[in-house]
């Protein structure tokens, strides 16, 4: 590993697998980046207690498929770092270092903890959840990440942890490196169903892992245009989720298929169908890969061993240095 190379920390919560928006707002940088980057992929489960922390089932099987989904999609584990954040101390130890550095309503008043409390119910917030961008900074700067690519919900998220580093290097010294957020091309892949965006809890996710007929299912489904009555109305793609697929997977045909729908050239279930074959010759060689490592799933947990070992003693170096700063060590 050069010693020039500037570092990436990103990751994914463990409870579920990683659907088309996580590939689009995240997982197509870390692949392109790997080479030009210490990379760092957190499997986040301590952040998934947050909100499953009565489905511990979930998690545990979760660590395997989501690592098993950053695999599939093309990350060489000879090139990155992939591991377990409750393996990893330094960042138990950092989170209860910064809690001292942020208010109570500082975190309340994070638009991505109200909207995530709204969408899981939550009128009382337990700690944990409440506190939960404190363990993200933690995630951040034990191994002193240079860029973290993120979706546009995150954006807050990293504010906060840029605002902890600035107050802790204010108060003992430059110790920690501030990070710089990288947003993709598509920070934020809307729903099938128009929800402004695709998640696991919301039931409108293509899967990585989805077989061939279901992604074939699932964008039967999607919403158009619903003032389109017939193959012969003219559409309005602006107001079609399938549409704004074909832009984002589609992209060399899309100006003709939108012309095309606005002149009643094509129809809805030939605009799916083309999408569908698109998405799945995508999504092919993922599930190839997949394949493999679904068989071979003892190779799958060595790796996560083997990077948090590595992460550990990356962290170890971190908390040493804070400790000395705020001049806590012996």
């Amino acid at each position: 590993m050069s010693e020039t190379k500037k570092r990436i920390l990103t990751g994914d919560r463990t409870t579920g697998k990683l659907h088309l928006g996580h590939y689009v707002g995240s997982l197509q940088n870390r692949v392109r980046l790997q080479h030009d980057y210490d990379t760092f992929i957190l499997l986040a489960d301590v952040q998934a207690l947050t909100t499953h922390f009565e489905n511990p089932g979930l998690i545990h099987n979760s660590i395997y498929d989501v690592a098993i989904d950053n695999l599939s999609v093309g990350l060489d584990p000879e090139h990155v770092t992939l591991f377990l954040q409750s393996q990893i101390s330094a960042i138990a130890e950092l989170t209860v270092f910064y809690s001292m550095l942020v208010s109570v309503n500082v975190l309340r008043h994070n638009p991505t903890i109200k909207t995530e409390a709204k969408q899981y119910g939550y009128d009382d917030l337990t700690y944990g959840f409440l506190g939960y961008p404190v363990s993200q900074s933690a995630d951040i700067t034990f191994c002193n990440a240079d860029l973290v690519p993120v979706g546009e919900d995150q954006l807050p998220h990293m504010e906060l942890t840029r605002k902890i580093v600035r107050r802790f290097n204010d108060m003992y010294g430059e110790t920690l490196k501030e990070p710089q957020a990288m947003l993709s091309d598509c920070p934020r892949l809307a729903g099938l169903d128009g929800n402004s965006k695709m998640g696991k809890s919301l039931g409108n996710a293509i899967y990585l892992s989805d077989a061939p007929q279901v992604v074939t299912e699932k964008v039967r489904s999607a919403i158009t245009d619903t003032n389109r009555i017939s193959v012969k109305t003219p559409g309005n793609p602006d107001v079609c989720m399938v549409s704004q697929y074909h832009k984002v997977f589609n992209s060399e045909d899309y100006d003709n298929i939108c012309s095309m729908c606005r002149s009643a050239s094509i129809g809805c279930v030939a605009c799916k169908k083309q999408l569908s074959e698109k998405l799945n010759t995508m999504l092919d060689p993922f599930r190839e890969k997949r394949a493999y490592y679904e068989a071979h799933r003892d190779e799958v947990r060595d790796i996560i061993v083997s990077g948090s070992e590595k992460a550990n003693k990356v962290g170890d170096e971190t908390v040493k240095k804070v400790k000395d700063a705020m001049s806590i060590s012996l």
